[in-house]
């Protein structure tokens, strides 16, 4: 028997259903986050947006404006995350003890920066930009990170600590040369070994446990 037109129709856009709700499912999002007049946005994006294009993400991203209060110390992102900002002062509530491997940040002013450290967790990738050159990037291969990034996303929520730490130099955006970096194995005491980062010392590291540290500049 011939199936009618009005079946084929249904059939066809049965299938549109599917495949779009396949798409939407498998469809990975990244997450932004920027200040805008004195408020800091937490987006949920499809793509990848424009740097320091505030309307674009708006229009693009599902966002929420959250109370610095709410910014939570040792936090994790899975994917991508991507920070616009024009100073320091939430950069480092936003950063510092977090676990990212993928993250991206662009200054969106001509604002020079100070030379500070940032402690980051589990970093495997880092994208930088910002006005005055094009983007830069690098890959950090650590053997400090071992096994599924799920379970070092699970094991930093649970409060453990990380297995390698990168310190970013924000003042890198104040440079033209390119982006740098080295990594130590089997470091035991960031104090003791790197004791210009004493004011680390809450960073999660076991007593027990070596970890790979790595420079950024």
């Amino acid at each position: 028997m011939v199936p009618s037109s009005r079946h084929c129709l249904l059939l066809v856009g049965t299938l549109g259903v599917f495949v779009l709700e396949r798409a939407i499912k498998g469809q990975r999002y990244s997450t932004l986050i920027f200040t805008l007049e004195n408020t800091l946005r937490n987006c949920s994006c499809p793509a990848d947006v424009r740097d320091c294009d505030y309307s674009l993400a708006n229009l693009m991203c599902n966002c929420n404006t959250i109370l610095p209060p709410a910014v939570e110390r040792s936090a994790s992102y899975d994917g991508r995350l991507t920070i616009w900002f024009t100073d320091m002062s939430a950069l480092g509530r936003l950063l510092n003890f977090t676990l990212v491997h993928d993250l991206k940040l662009t200054l969106c002013s001509t604002n020079a920066l100070p030379s500070a450290y940032l402690a980051i967790c589990g970093l495997r990738r880092l994208r930088v930009s910002n006005e005055a050159k094009p983007e830069q990037s690098l890959f950090i291969h650590s053997s400090g990170d071992t096994g599924s990034e799920d379970k070092l996303l699970q094991s930093h929520k649970k409060g453990q600590p990380c297995t390698s730490v990168s310190f970013l130099d924000v003042a890198l955006f104040n440079r033209n040369s390119s982006l740098k970096s080295y990594s130590i194995e089997n470091v035991t005491s960031i104090v003791h070994s790197f004791p210009g980062f004493s004011y680390f010392k809450p960073f999660p590291m076991a007593s027990n446990q070596s970890c790979v540290v790595t420079v950024i500049y």
